[in-house]
């Protein structure tokens, strides 16, 4: 099973992404093919055996990640499997990589894996990181309904039935928008947490522009994938979450033009679930209105 790896970066972190590509050369197994992409900014000075595109302008995260998959060819068939790390990750064990061709080999339906994210000094995984309601034992590895952007793997057949990720969401969502399309079409998803990726822990930016596309794309989500009577429910049910949170009147005021935004922009093609996929998704632990 030929692997193949992309990283999107936007090259300010030149000695996190060198101690990442060297993490992945590490790997046990065949060579991994690496894929760097620049979003924006020139590329610092990295290995020979890496590939680079640098792109003119910040195309946004899921943009840019499509362009490293287009890179293995279409929907990336010239692999059977791509990583997706954070640029200031690393792979503290040489085994991940054949972890996942053991993992995709052993179940035809798996689609997609998503990783551990531990925190490298305490060794310390935040709940965000991981993708499932029941979130209070990180060291569980279950089925879950989404994944983590930069810290999984996903089966290349994925891309070649439901399509990359959204373009034009830029940032937030993009990888829930993919998960439910592949479990739409009868992929699964597992967290595996043995496969681990080290990452500093940070808290996700608060700034206007964060919570503004965080709502848009959080309607275009539901715009996009849900059956018409789930969409209002998924909304209604996120707006009060929100407002529960108590946000600034600043971060509000961005989160409430973002969901504006969202109904009034076009949200691309709408492919909605099935119902048996809706099922699928409570079956999970995460019914679509949550």
């Amino acid at each position: 099973m030929k692997v193949g790896a992309v990283v999107l970066t936007m090259g300010n972190r030149p000695e996190e992404l060198r101690a990442l590509l060297d993490s992945v050369a590490k790997q046990d197994g065949d060579p991994i093919e690496v894929v760097v992409v620049g979003n924006g900014s020139p590329l610092p000075a990295l290995p020979e055996a890496v590939r680079t595109i640098e792109l003119p302008e910040n195309v946004g995260i899921p943009a840019g990640r499509n362009v490293g998959i287009e890179a293995f060819g279409p929907g990336g068939r010239d692999v059977d499997v791509l990583l997706f790390l954070d640029d200031d990750g690393l792979l503290p064990g040489t085994d991940t990589a054949e972890l996942c061709r053991e993992a995709f080999a052993a179940d035809p339906e798996l689609g997609i894996i998503s990783f551990r994210i531990a925190d490298p000094d305490t060794g310390v995984t935040q709940r965000r990181h991981v993708p499932r309601l029941r979130a209070a034992d990180p060291m569980r590895s279950s089925r879950v309904t989404t994944f983590l952007g930069g810290a999984n793997a996903v089966r290349t057949a994925v891309f070649e039935q439901v399509g990359g990720l959204p373009d034009d969401f830029f940032y937030a969502h993009e990888e829930t928008d993919l998960a439910w399309r592949a479990l739409d079409a009868g992929w699964m998803i597992d967290y595996r947490s043995d496969m681990v990726l080290h990452h500093p822990t940070t808290a996700p930016s608060r700034h206007a522009v964060y919570h503004r596309m965080v709502a848009r794309n959080r309607v275009w989500l539901a715009r996009r994938n849900l059956p018409a009577l789930l969409v209002p429910v998924y909304l209604g049910v996120w707006l009060l979450l929100t407002l529960a949170r108590r946000p600034s009147r600043t971060a509000l005021r961005a989160w409430l033009g973002g969901f504006r935004e969202g109904w009034k922009t076009p949200c691309g093609p709408r492919r909605p679930m099935k119902w048996r996929t809706v099922w699928r998704l409570t079956r999970l632990g995460r019914p679509p209105v949550i």
